[in-house]
């Protein structure tokens, strides 16, 4: 897919919010009536643009489990023969260095950090059996409660360590399957055959999740949100099994079910909606990527900066008050010796400026943006350090330090429940369980009480 391509072009498009990216961050505020509609004002859209799409499950229900075990087993047997060729020195498939690996990560940050989201309709059905394989489901994207299972949380902590945890440049296309979950679980009331098969289609195990665990390792970052995806998504025991098995329970008998199959497959189709991570990899263009960040940055700038230093004749003031010319800088500084490019950054001037003890431009670049730098620069160059590969896994829960505040929001949630019958305790917590709130303190403890709450019930 080369849909993304050209879409970070111009810097001040780029940092107004496109009509996707605000319906995303108004869903992931708290709901109200007007989001609502909007929800469903997206969903009838988009299921109507997929209405001609030839994607296919199997004709008939009853053949789910066996269609699952044959994607799953032709997974497999891709990925064996990637291994195999990564093993007789074939180069990685997806990322072509750092920069690359962090780009993606980025890019898919605003589907990756709503986790779960299209099942959070489900938990108004605690009390109904028929649920409970969809709402374990859910729970479990929520990491049971505990933070360093929480997918979100998991995910945003790799955001903030690599320094991409910012939206800006980002296409308003890539917000938009994050909104249709967000959308899906707003209104799941509506939508529960779509949220079904939406479901189906998301928990597959596919090719470019287990790849991407892998090489991101091999870079040197962690790929444990990816590897988690792996092994929770199981056709056997885990979200592929349970994905079949909602649908079997809550399937209708007769032409209900007809028309409820229908708009089962509909739901699995939406998951073809707008870019996906395979075509976030392939948007990659390093250059490009750099000249887009340097011409977000530059209005910041273009007045910080003594007149001493010239290159070309102009001062750095003067090459950045104009965006356009940013590539032309870039040739200049070349031009000057201020970068050596497919040689070691370290030996680049320039580098210098923005890493290191007492670098001048300390904190002007984000990690992922002085990655960019650095593996621009490198070009051709490898390093003769090879990075380690990394599989640290889930972090160890740090032990509470004496006399520790609560977070007050867990404090009033706890007051709130406080000698409450236990349907009212349920109406409190389920908002505390939402893709706006549940990785915070309070949702993690409010995921907690729900589970003991259900497993009380019997």
């Amino acid at each position: 897919m080369s849909e993304l391509k050209g879409l970070r072009g111009s810097p001040g498009l780029l940092d107004n919010r496109g009509p996707l990216c605000s319906l995303y961050q108004r869903l992931l505020a708290d709901p109200d009536g007007e989001s609502n509609k909007l929800s469903d004002d997206l969903l009838r859209q988009q299921l109507e643009v997929i209405r001609n799409d030839c994607s296919q499950l199997p004709e008939h229900p009853g053949q789910l489990m066996s269609w699952v075990e044959r994607n799953c087993t032709a997974v497999a047997l891709e990925y064996c023969c990637y291994l195999k060729a990564r093993q007789q020195g074939g180069a990685r498939r997806y990322f072509r260095n750092r920069a690359h690996a962090l780009y993606f990560l980025q890019g898919v940050a605003p589907t990756k950090q709503v986790d779960g989201a299209w099942l959070y309709g489900v938990l108004e059905h605690w009390q109904d059996h028929r649920y409970d394989g969809l709402i374990i489901t859910y729970l479990e994207e929520l990491g049971d409660g505990e933070p360093t299972q929480n997918h979100v949380a998991i995910y945003r902590r790799l955001l903030v360590e690599f320094g991409c945890d910012s939206n800006v440049g980002l296409p308003d296309e890539l917000f938009l399957q994050g909104t249709i979950q967000l959308a899906l679980g707003q209104c799941a009331r509506n939508y529960m055959p779509e949220v079904l098969g939406y479901n189906l289609g998301y928990e597959q195990l596919p090719l470019h999740l287990l790849i991407s665990a892998y090489e991101l390792a091999e870079l040197g970052i962690d790929p444990y949100y990816f590897s988690l995806h792996v092994t929770i998504d199981n056709a056997s025991t885990g979200h592929a099994h349970r994905a079949v098995q909602g649908v079997l329970e809550l399937m209708p008998r007769g032409m209900d079910g007809d028309r409820f199959w229908q708009r089962v497959q509909q739901g699995y189709r939406l998951n073809n909606v707008g870019p996906g991570s395979i075509a976030v990899i392939q948007s990659f263009d390093l250059e490009a990527e750099l000249v887009r960040m340097l011409e977000r940055k530059s209005p910041f700038g273009q007045h910080m900066h003594s007149d001493y230093c010239r290159f070309e004749g102009k001062s750095v003031n003067q090459w950045l008050a104009h965006p356009v010319q940013i590539p032309a800088f870039l040739q200049a500084l070349q031009g000057k010796g201020w970068i050596v490019r497919h040689q070691n950054p370290t030996d680049s001037r320039f580098w210098h400026l923005i890493e290191g003890a007492g670098a001048a431009m300390f904190g002007v670049f984000s990690g992922l943006e002085k990655q960019l730098l650095h593996d621009w620069i490198a070009g051709d160059w490898s390093s003769q350090q090879r990075v380690i590969p990394v599989r640290r896994g889930p972090l160890t829960e740090c032990s509470p330090l004496p006399n520790q505040v609560e977070d007050p929001e867990t404090q009033v949630l706890r007051t709130a429940l406080a000698n409450e019958p236990v349907e009212r305790e349920f109406a409190l917590l389920l908002p505390w369980l939402g893709p706006q709130r549940h990785h915070r303190p309070a949702g993690l403890f409010a995921t907690r009480r729900f589970i003991e709450l259900r497993a009380r019930l019997g």
